[in-house]
């Protein structure tokens, strides 16, 4: 019998396979030589991004290809606003009944795999190094993540939605303007702001955390599938058309939410200035002026001035929903939020499952909402996926998933019960302008208007609508442009403008579209442009799970669960109930990696390091030294000590639809 006792303690990350008796393939002991830099894979402490050595520069392709097609598309639009209106019509009622499915699919599969990732096993793998702690304190995380779940989506459809779905109830569901009503259009309303939205955000933000602060990859929506596309493919065509399609989709889904923040503020300022209905050419001149802000906000260096001025915006948009709560129907409103999230999670599944499939009824209801929602969170993941990642490394995947998931969502919840069910207590209750004629913009200024403060709080919704809408266009311009410069995390100004440019162009184009009915124009495009990248979030979740699958902890935590039960069954053949273990090498063919070949290109090719060309280059993983004398603080790559103000994170403050914050905020912020 072994005459030595388990050990305790952990296995040194820089050890070399001999050292901790590992296996190799078909149970070769120490196959020192086989492995880069003669670690093991099991062994792989994990790589920052800081720690490779990137050289980062304006990708041609990238920004050249998706340039060409925006400025095409912009001129377009201006110059035959009906011919891209009837186009856009077109394939989207085609898409709706073809292709409407994709979204509720893309939904669906990321809120499982998420749900997966965070209780399965992968949930104790962390978003950095093995022993890389938190960047932020939880306090500071989760307050930042508090800022990403407000916004102008709060203010348009806070009170317009939940009103809307309690006079004009989904198909098969309630009567109209009942109290049952009540109930199901807050769930409706939760459903469509609530945990779905939240999964897709941290699907992409947890795949883009783990490839840069796990597999030392730059941060981009392409890196994510190296293992997937292969490294060559990956720096080529198809992780190029990746990140172009991740721009397209950032430039329409923050445009969409750009064009609302400026039909917001013209109904604001018609009501402030008491002048008629402004049109398109008024809502126009809102957005050049804005734009003229945002341009002197990205190119004068003042982010840190509108960082904390971000943040007094997000304490003011709290201190309006809390100050309806207090000053509205109080007592309806604290029996409302229970009750209404109860009706969600009864109905979560029911509406879930809504689709061609119920008729033609409820297809006109999801193109019309869910299907827009959906659309409208696809194209915003890649920008609230980098904000998320940003300020989520070192946090294990479980904490990640619970809190990214289950913080905005209780943040919107609250609001849309406050919003929602104070907009359907005035309707009920006979209020002027609270009725289902209103316009949707018109709802939040009618709702203030029958509460105290009546003169002050129009001009309070404005501002803080605009600074929204500047720090939105700065924040996503940044985002736009470090995917167009191959990762840099302090991209060109003049990369940065043009980006906001565009955004703004493309906004003026969907209000042009819509005319009369500018939402119209804001839903089909945002739809068309989601669908091609749906495809692309759900060959994401394929090339997570495989990225975790061979990830150093899945690989031991595999090798420990086979040594165990390998030893446990020898244990009682040999010894009956009188042994123990010991570690050792074992005979050809039985160790804990017999079935696992540790030497294959798909667990090794990741940790080689390289030099910024791309050669090989010897690294001591036990030093964390280059054989070169390279250093992040001396050498080209990302300098971890200097990347703080204007670095490629969006943190204090990214945005979902409606969401938005500064993008330039720092570790010491």
């Amino acid at each position: 019998m072994p005459d030595t006792t388990p050990s305790t303690a952990q296995p040194d990350p820089t050890a070399s396979p001999t050292a901790s008796g590992d296996a190799g393939p078909a149970g070769n002991s120490g196959a020192v030589g086989l492995y880069p830099h003669d670690i093991h894979p099991g062994l792989v402490p994990g790589i920052g991004v800081d720690e490779q050595r990137n050289r980062f520069g304006l990708d041609k392709v990238v920004f050249g290809v998706t340039g060409l097609l925006i400025v095409g598309f912009v001129a377009w639009g201006v110059i035959s606003p009906e011919s891209v209106s009837e186009v856009s019509a077109t394939a989207f009622g085609w898409s709706m009944i073809n292709a409407g499915w994709l979204l509720n699919t893309t939904a669906i599969v990321a809120l499982g795999a998420m749900l997966y990732i965070g209780f399965s096993r992968f949930g104790k793998i962390r978003l950095g190094r093995d022993d890389e702690e938190p960047e932020f304190s939880r306090f500071s995380w989760v307050a930042m993540m508090f800022g990403a779940g407000i916004g102008v989506g709060i203010f348009f459809f806070g009170p317009s939605e939940p009103l809307s779905h309690f006079l004009s109830p989904p198909p098969d569901t309630v009567e109209a303007a009942t109290d049952a009503a009540v109930h199901q259009s807050l769930a409706q309303s939760h459903f469509h702001w609530g945990l779905h939205a939240w999964a897709m955000y941290s699907l992409v933000g947890g795949a883009i955390a783990y490839a840069s602060y796990r597999r030392g990859r730059v941060p981009l929506v392409s890196s994510v599938f190296r293992t997937l596309f292969g490294a060559r493919q990956t720096d080529g065509f198809a992780g190029k058309v990746v990140d172009i399609f991740a721009i397209i989709a950032t430039l329409f889904g923050t445009a969409a939410t750009l064009g609302l923040a400026a039909i917001q503020i013209g109904e604001g300022v018609q009501i402030v200035a008491g002048v008629g209905t402004l049109g398109n050419n008024g809502l126009i001149i809102i957005l050049g002026i804005l734009t003229l802000a945002f341009i002197v906000s990205a190119v004068s260096g003042v982010a840190r001035g509108i960082r904390y001025l971000s943040n007094v915006n997000i304490l003011m948009t709290l201190g309006l929903v809390l100050f309806v709560f207090v000053t509205g129907p109080t007592l309806f409103l604290l029996n409302l939020l229970p009750s209404g999230v109860m009706e969600y999670a009864d109905e979560m599944f029911s509406m879930m499952g809504k689709s061609l499939s119920w008729g033609e009824d409820s297809v006109e209801f999801q193109s019309i909402w869910t299907g827009f929602y959906w659309a409208w969170w696809i194209a915003w993941t890649p920008f609230v996926g980098v904000f998320l990642a940003r300020i989520s490394r070192g946090r294990t995947l479980r904490e990640f998933v619970l809190v990214v998931m289950g913080v905005p969502t209780s943040i919107l919840i609250f609001a849309f019960t406050i919003f929602g069910g104070a907009a359907i207590w005035m309707n009920r209750n006979g209020v002027e302008g609270m009725d289902g004629e209103a316009s949707a913009e018109s709802l939040l200024f009618s709702l203030f208007g029958q509460l105290p403060l009546a003169q002050i709080t129009p001009f309070i919704v404005i501002a803080v609508l605009s600074i929204f809408f500047i720090t939105s266009a700065d924040s996503a311009s940044v985002v736009m442009s470090t995917m167009s410069s191959r990762g840099n995390p302090e991209p060109n100004k003049f990369v940065v403008v043009f980006w906001g440019l565009c955004m703004m162009g493309i906004a003026v184009v969907m209000l042009l579209v819509g005319g009369e009915t500018i939402l119209t124009g804001l839903q089909n495009l945002t739809i068309l442009i989601a669908l091609p990248f749906a495809v692309i979030l759900l060959l994401m979740v394929v090339a997570f799970l495989r990225d975790l699958s061979t990830d150093p902890w899945a690989i031991r935590r595999d090798y420990a669960r086979t040594a165990i039960s390998n030893a446990v069954r020898r244990g009682i053949e040999e010894h009956g109930d009188d042994f123990e273990l010991s570690v050792r090498e074992a005979p050809e063919g039985r160790g804990a990696g017999a079935d696992f070949d540790s030497t294959a290109d798909q667990v090794t090719e990741w940790y080689q390091r390289t030099d910024e060309e791309g050669q090989p280059v010897e690294y001591d993983y036990e030093t964390g030294t280059y054989a070169d004398g390279w250093t992040p603080e001396g050498g080209d790559g990302v300098d971890g000590a200097d990347a703080t103000d204007e670095s490629a994170a969006v943190a204090d403050g990214a945005e979902g639809p409606g969401r938005t914050g500064d993008g330039k905020a720092t570790p010491n912020s």
